[in-house]
């Protein structure tokens, strides 16, 4: 089944990677040890994710008929439990807290709202006019938020989209809650922020710019990067965002709160050190924000310590490309509740711990082996002993009996002789 802090944080803690060619990686941020590869999926960009506590989700691409799927796979198998068809090619994707349903965004620009794990799909519905290109779910759970190809983002109450009541022909447009035009390029990631009183998104696109908006649309403030930017993670405590560059550098800004309102600083813009040698997909924080994680379609990961900045472990370089990468952080404590968790920093929302990872798993499960194979040694001793047992007990009723046998027909001979006596 290969750094950061060793604290307890980070030991709850593991790393995803997907590839357009390859597995899908689990690795131990604190150690950097690889901890399982997934085989079988070949996922674009965004098509990764975590539904509930029991599966990784994984969009596949067939590289023989193209055709779209959904894979679905779980901690103790490396290979799909489950292949989900879909009408068309899809690449992103993300699943309620709760893991109960699964949405992802097809090349037609279309959504679709898929049950799990039965792959049931409940509804689908045109959010926009090109390919969908990412996914979020807002902090606080109630709204499906998408970005596409059209420079679009698209908010819809998520009520709506699972409710079995409701008719799965509604006019699209009666199902969106907003839609405005964001980006001149295609919306590259999208990651949701509480803000001080209002639920803020953040947007990055290939438009070489970072947006900052309240859900209602309204656009607060624009940042403007040298090259496109592919994803963007905050910090706990959402004055500092970082964002991945198609340059292969990581681009650090401050986000401050201004009369009431989230202001992105253009003046504390900066850029990590180290360089990527190619596209940074992904980044993320780990460590309780002490640790910034990168992925490059190179197929290298860097830990980052985010204090001095500076690259303090490498993975990778051994799965090819990366396509996409997150954080697990979590599981619900109570049976159903998902990992709070997955795309950038949606891993910091909070809510349980995710107590049992690969490599503790993996543990556990030779821990349970050992223990079923020393009871079954326990037993198998008992089961001899107890049949030496029972063998030394008839052989001892055996000889009992020759004694009692011999007893009564001596005392059947001295009576037969009292009685030639008497007579």
């Amino acid at each position: 089944m290969s750094s950061s802090s060793s604290s307890s944080s980070s030991l709850h803690e593991i790393i995803l990677t997907s590839s357009p060619e390859g597995p899908i990686s689990a690795y131990n941020p604190s150690s950097g040890a690889t901890l399982a590869h997934f085989s079988g999926s070949r996922s674009p960009r965004q098509g990764l994710a975590f539904a509930g506590k029991t599966f990784i989700v994984a969009s596949h691409i067939s590289p023989t008929t193209a055709s779209g799927s959904i894979h679905l796979y779980n901690w103790w198998s490396s290979t799909p439990l489950h292949n989900l068809p879909l009408p068309e090619p899809v690449a992103p994707v993300i699943s309620t807290p709760d893991g109960l349903y699964l949405f992802t965004g097809g090349v037609s620009g279309s959504i679709y709202v898929i049950s799990l794990p039965s792959g049931d799909i409940l509804r689908s519905f045109s959010a926009h006019k090109k390919p969908v290109t990412c996914l979020e779910i807002s902090i606080d759970g109630s709204l499906l938020i998408s970005g596409g190809d059209d420079g679009r983002i698209v908010t819809v109450p998520i009520f709506q989209l699972v409710d079995h009541h409701t008719s799965g022909d509604n006019n699209p447009n009666d199902l969106m809650l907003q839609k405005f035009i964001a980006h001149n390029g295609s919306v590259t990631a999208i990651v949701s922020c509480m803000g001080s009183f209002n639920s803020l998104i953040v947007s990055s696109s290939t438009d070489c710019t970072c947006k900052l908006w309240r859900l209602d649309g309204t656009h607060l403030h624009n940042l403007t990067f040298p090259c496109a930017i592919m994803g963007v993670t905050l910090d706990p405590t959402e004055t500092e965002f970082y964002a991945a560059g198609s340059d292969g550098l990581i681009y650090r800004g401050s986000l401050k709160f201004e009369s009431k309102k989230h202001i992105i600083q253009d003046n504390e813009l900066a850029t990590l050190v180290q360089k990527h040698q190619g596209m940074v997909v992904s980044v993320a924080m780990v460590n309780e924000g002490k640790n910034l994680v990168s992925a490059s379609e190179d197929g290298s990961v860097y830990i980052w310590e985010v204090e001095s900045g500076e690259v303090i472990f490498v993975l990778g370089n051994e799965m090819g490309s990366i396509s996409e990468m997150l954080v697990a952080s979590g599981i619900g404590e109570s049976k159903g509740c998902g990992i709070e968790g997955g795309k950038g920093r949606n891993n910091e929302k909070g809510g349980g711990v995710f107590e049992i990872y690969g490599e503790e798993l993996l543990r556990r499960s030779m821990k349970e082996s050992v223990d079923l194979e020393e009871v079954l040694k326990v037993a198998a001793k008992n089961r001899s002993k107890a049949i030496d047992m029972l063998e030394s007990a008839i052989a001892m009723y055996e000889k009992l009996l020759e004694l009692i046998l011999k007893e009564a027909m001596r005392g059947s001979t001295i009576t037969n002789l009292k009685n030639k006596d008497e007579i």
